[in-house]
């Protein structure tokens, strides 16, 4: 099984720490498109216009400083990195070991500056988001997304796609083939500002199960005892299932 996360805008900052190690990171064979995404938000973050241009408040003047320092920034692990809303209700710390173990191999957080990383990968903290257009990369959704299909097709295997991402985050890779057929989108009934925080109860739970599903109405099955959970097939060939969730 595959849980694709988004990132959060926040991120928590360490003042002392290991630098950036890009070949030390999962999926080695994005380290040069890494990089280049990183030098191209240097230079915009350097700029006096880069708040207007990372689409982001002028205030955040630490944040797109912070932009601008990557190479020598102290890292924290991506489950350590990104906070909020969903990643409060993942809350990975308190996992047993087991699942612990199940949440570094089932989750992936799609990422505009990394493309898609391990909870385990150790991150410099930055602030970019995948509907950014940099120069010399272009609008990022159209950079990774055929860079994150053989990355992501081959992290799936013949397992789910259980897909918890926010909609600008979804369009810089989606399923396709045989996989789309195993494709499941959470949904959560009136997009309130509780959608995050079910998302995350639910990659929660999956990573607390040693079940591993394969098709959509097993998932179904597994979550049914702690969501109130609805299935609904794919509008067209190529479209995801959708699962809608509440929880109780």
């Amino acid at each position: 099984m595959l849980i694709l996360l988004p990132p959060s805008e926040t991120k928590a900052t360490r003042t002392r720490g290991a630098a950036l190690r890009w070949e030390g990171l999962s999926a080695p064979e994005l380290t040069d498109a890494r990089q280049q995404v990183a030098r191209a938000l240097q230079e915009v973050s350097s700029g006096a216009d880069a708040a207007g241009r990372l689409g982001v408040s002028p205030n955040l003047t630490e944040e797109i400083a912070r932009n601008t320092r990557l190479p020598e920034a102290p890292t924290l692990a991506a489950r350590d990195l990104y906070t909020g809303v969903l990643y409060d209700a993942l809350d990975l710390p308190s996992l047993d070991a087991g699942s612990s173990r199940r949440a570094a191999s089932r989750l992936r957080v799609v990422s505009a500056l990394y493309g898609v990383v391990r909870t385990t990968d150790r991150l410099a903290p930055y602030r970019l988001s995948m509907a950014v257009n940099l120069d010399g990369v272009g609008p990022l959704v159209s950079f990774w997304r055929p860079l994150l299909d053989p990355v992501l097709t081959g992290a799936a295997g013949r397992g789910l796609v259980v897909d918890c991402r926010s909609s600008t985050y979804a369009a810089a890779w989606a399923p396709s083939g045989d996989l789309a057929r195993r494709w499941v989108q959470v949904r959560v009934p009136g997009a309130t500002h509780m959608a995050k925080h079910t998302r995350g109860l639910v990659a929660r739970a999956l990573c607390q199960e040693a079940a591993d599903p394969r098709r959509p109405q097993a998932l179904v099955d597994l979550l049914a005892p702690r969501f109130d959970v609805e299935l609904h097939e794919p509008s067209r060939t190529g479209a995801p299932w959708v699962l809608d969730a509440l929880s109780r």
